[in-house]
């Protein structure tokens, strides 16, 4: 099939031979593979961001921003076509993603001016907001065609902007009471009219001067308790989210312990499910075997009782003429018997080792999928464990009963040993005469003696020399 698209759309092909998708403004469509279209007109996209200068002072800024995928540019329609395009460009989704995007960059960078440098650097303001969120739109292959950010807008209950105007209204009346009080002052009353100018400027900063301080000090208050109320609302909803994550843990975690408990019973189940498919698979081979082969040698025996008896009656009745005929016709039969029961045998031992065949198949197969449990058990107790490959082995010591057959081995290894251990001294430590002499070492060394021909007897039942002693019996 060949698709066109419109002069403000592309093409998105997906599928067979395409490794990743393909952008083209006509393609022929083939089967196995997917077109869809989207248009790279540009939207208007109207927003009432609110921000906060550095000094905190809360106001409204009011943008209207075009937008629409980098048209020219093939890896930014790319990104589009995968980020974007599935979604129509009014729809809810795709406004708060831009939204959130203008808004955000908007807020970071009012934090760091203040609201002189807003409100007098308008347009400097502007680029700079237009060059951070174009930033992260070409992440999504998006850039932004205009950008028309309207007048400063005061937050209500926070009236700067108002005041600011306010002010300014007031200095230029002023100022004009001080040109007229001026041309009086150089008409008619000259220097009175110098005093009262110096009373009007004084009384006015004096009032200009308390009105600014009781605005900054309920600004001030203001922005206290707002920030105080904020802080508490962020310290709330983080406590919120440790005790939901801490829940959600608990959760995983018993869901984890359960999957696991029940992969293992299911594994034992179809091991045993499969090796009882696999013997009744065996026993319907060896009966239909069985079968066969019966049914082979009696319609065997049937053919050649059937071809005798007909001989017989045609020997009787051609007795004289058909003799030759009648015994030639019985061995072409005998050798047809022979031959039928001889591709019956076949057939029995060709179904046989199909059989045979088939049992090992099955439990290869059997082998192969208990190897599978037995590999899917232990990925489980590992991931369990954490990964722990010494606990683990720990775990499947004691689950096996490695330790108590260790021990049982163990104890066979001794059991029924009856050794025979004697203990003999040279007598160094007594207070026997001689010991600090020649006839003491003497002494040493026959005194040994005895219990090592004693240790002798027990182990080997040899007895020393008569001429070398009697040895006594301490027992």
């Amino acid at each position: 099939m060949f698709r066109v698209a419109g002069a403000s759309e592309y093409l998105v092909i997906t599928g067979l031979t395409i490794k990743d998708i393909k952008l083209a403004k006509k393609a022929w469509i083939l089967p196995g593979q997917k077109c869809s279209r989207f248009d790279i007109s540009p939207v208007n996209y109207t927003f009432q961001v609110h921000a906060m200068s550095a000094e905190k002072l809360p106001f409204i800024l009011p943008a209207v921003f075009t937008i629409g995928p980098r048209a020219g540019n093939m890896e930014s329609l790319q990104k589009y076509a995968k980020l974007i395009s599935p979604h129509d460009k009014l729809s809810k989704h795709v406004n708060e993603l831009v939204q959130g995007v203008i808004e955000g960059e908007t807020r970071v960078l009012a934090a760091s001016m203040t609201m002189e440098e807003i409100f007098r650097g308008t347009k400097a303001f502007k680029e700079e907001v237009f060059e951070k969120v174009q930033l992260e739109l070409d992440q999504f292959g998006l850039v932004i065609y205009n950008a028309n950010i309207k007048q400063l807008v005061d937050i209500p209950g926070h009236e700067y902007f108002s005041y600011l105007g306010q002010k300014t209204q007031m200095e230029a009346a002023n100022q004009a009471k001080i040109d007229v009080a001026e041309a009086k002052k150089k008409g008619e009353i000259g220097a009175m009219l110098r005093e009262g100018e110096t009373r009007q400027n004084e009384a006015k900063i004096n009032a200009q001067t308390k009105i600014v301080s009781v605005q900054r000090t309920g600004e001030g208050k203001k922005e206290e308790i707002k920030v105080t109320s904020e802080v508490k609302i962020f310290e709330n909803l983080r406590e919120a989210e440790v005790a939901e994550a801490n829940m959600e843990l608990a959760k995983k975690k018993a869901g984890w312990k359960r999957q696991a408990l029940v992969a293992e019973v299911e594994a034992t189940k179809a091991v045993a499910l499969k090796e009882a498919e696999l013997q009744k698979e065996v026993e319907a081979m060896n009966a239909i075997t069985q079968t066969e082969k019966l049914r082979a040698e009696f319609l065997t025996k049937a053919n050649v009782q059937y071809e005798t008896k007909v001989q017989e009656a045609n020997s009787e009745l051609y007795k004289q003429q058909k003799l030759a005929e009648a015994a030639l016709f019985q061995k072409e039969k005998e050798a047809e018997a022979q031959k039928k029961q001889a591709e019956a045998t076949i057939y029995a031992r060709q179904a046989a080792a199909v059989a045979e065949l088939y049992a090992k198949k099955k439990e290869a197969e059997g082998i192969v999928l208990i190897v599978q449990a037995q590999g899917v058990y232990i990925q489980t107790l590992l991931q369990a464990l954490g990964g722990d490959y010494g606990a683990f082995r720990d775990y499947m010591f004691i689950n096996k009963g490695m330790f108590q057959e260790i021990a049982r081995i163990n104890a066979d290894g001794i059991r029924g040993l009856q050794p025979k251990i004697s203990v003999w001294s040279d007598g160094a430590g007594g207070d026997k005469a001689g010991n600090g002499g020649a006839l003491g070492e003497l002494a040493n060394i026959y005194q040994t003696l005895p219990p090592l021909f004693k240790t002798v007897q027990e182990q080997t039942g040899v007895l020393p020399p008569s001429w070398m002693g009697t040895l006594t019996d301490t027992q």
